[in-house]
């Protein structure tokens, strides 16, 4: 019993030595668009709920193609365990190329934005300075989607410091460059919802540069621009089969919080920018969860690339806890702190600011319902993906939030009359689903790993 106790000691001293910069570098990347979302409501309520709708858009985009980045983790983390440096950079290569490929295609459509919005059901005011928005920020896909891969890489890899100190240094920098850009201070032009734009494209830019100039000088063993333009099959291949439903099941989440901020746009200006407020405070805590299932993923693909089930199961209790127990700490703070908490995003001169803040108020609320079961199932989500299993959680992740989280919101919201609030009870109702299904789906089969590589054995014979 001593010896289980001192194992799970020392997997949550590994979690935390590996988790604290992912998670501190997730914070620090979230800062940047929350930092967009701060200074574009003291600037004006109609360009903070463009640019909700709008990063809303360009983020569910996004999120399909980083499923080609995160199924970099997994595999170059299994690769490393074997001592395959050739492996390692034939699927961060192949990682790269799918994602410029996906980036350069999902482009196109941005140029249309302000008609897709409209067609959505915006009002067109929103519509318009969102497509302002966007007509820059797609620029920055493909950018956005390498950094993914680069980090995926060196996540994997275990060198997570030069992933915080990268995203808090582009932090930092968007400060000063909403600072100038939207408001016109220093004597540059007043450039409004598209100054946000512009800043968040040239960060963009900017990090890949620094992740990979990193990556060649810290580890040239595994040479990342050697046969760079050279197409491997089997592995674009390995990579986008891991990779799809990992980003169809991002984009089944992701559409569930987008779809919500589209029928709350459907309510009015108000409401959505209450929405906005909140949905960010939510995801500030969301990227801990997301950090600490970053350490799932690359811990539990190193212990299938060992075939250890044991250290696997035990690694795993201990990550559980911790997302369990942070979720618990800011449930405490969602209902505690709410009304500062929201006004911090509104100017004091804002006329609209005590109807905004009266709505975001009880969307908090309802945020802080669902913060245990989004935890575990953001969790089970990473355990999965470490052990390469990818597909079947896809299906569960589609059925729970679209097949009942969307209709739910919808019926709550315009059949029985509840308003915004009765979107958010949607969200928690699909996420409560999601959660018990992954997590059956986790701890019943795909966790048992020996059992998976005796059938592989036989199979072999």
């Amino acid at each position: 019993m001593q010896d289980v106790a001192l194992s799970r000691a020392a997997h949550g001293r590994a979690i935390l030595k590996l988790g604290l910069p992912l998670i501190a570098s997730n914070v620090a990347q979230f800062a940047i668009h929350i930092t967009d979302t701060i200074m574009l409501g003291w600037y004006d309520v109609t360009a903070l709920a463009a640019a909700t709708i709008a990063t809303t858009l360009f983020f569910l985009t996004f999120i399909v193609g980083a499923g080609f980045a995160f199924a970099v983790t997994p595999l170059v983390a299994a690769a490393a365990e074997a001592e395959d440096s050739v492996q390692v950079r034939r699927v961060t290569r192949m990682g790269g190329w799918l994602s410029i490929f996906y980036g350069g295609v999902v482009m196109v459509p941005f140029f249309w934005s302000e008609d897709i919005l409209l067609w959505i059901g915006q009002a067109p005011d929103v519509a318009a300075l969102g497509h302002d928005y966007l007509i820059i920020a797609l620029w920055g896909m493909v950018p956005a989607l390498l950094v993914m891969t680069l980090k995926s890489y060196l996540a994997a890899l275990e060198h997570t410091a030069i992933i915080l100190w990268g995203t808090i240094i582009a932090a930092v920098l968007n400060v000063a460059l909403n600072y100038v850009l939207i408001f016109g201070n220093f004597g540059a032009p007043e450039l409004g919802i598209r100054g946000a734009a512009i800043a968040s494209v040239a960060l963009q830019a900017a990090t890949v540069g620094i992740l990979l100039l990193y990556g060649l000088r810290v580890l040239p063993q595994y040479k990342l621009l050697q046969n760079i333009f050279k197409p491997d099959n089997e592995i674009m291949g390995q990579v986008f089969r891991l990779g799809w439903p990992i980003g169809v099941t991002s984009l089944a989440e992701g559409g569930l919080f987008s779809v919500s901020a589209i029928m709350i746009g459907w309510i009015g200006e108000l409401e959505l920018a209450a929405h906005g407020i909140v949905i960010q405070l939510a995801s500030l805590a969301f990227v801990v969860h997301v950090g600490l299932s970053q350490v799932a993923t690359i811990r539990a693909g190193r212990a299938l690339g060992r075939r250890d089930e044991a250290s696997l199961r035990r690694g795993g209790h201990v990550a559980f806890f911790m997302s369990f127990a942070f979720a618990m700490v800011t449930v405490c703070f969602f209902l505690l702190f709410s009304r500062p908490v929201i006004s911090a995003f509104l100017g004091a001169d804002e006329p609209a600011r005590d109807q905004v803040i009266a709505i975001g108020i009880g969307l908090l609320a309802m945020a802080a319902l669902f913060q245990v079961v989004d935890a575990l199932q953001v969790m089970a989500l990473g355990m999965l993906r470490g052990v390469q299993d990818t597909t079947v959680p896809m299906f569960m992740a589609a059925i729970s939030y679209w097949g009942i989280g969307i209709p739910v919101s919808y019926l709550l919201t315009f059949e029985m009359g509840l308003g915004p609030v009765g979107i958010w009870l949607g969200l928690v109702i699909g996420l409560t689903i999601a959660c018990m299904l992954l997590n059956w789906r986790f701890w019943t089969r795909s966790v048992r790993i020996n059992d998976r590589f005796a059938a592989e054995g036989v199979a072999a014979s």
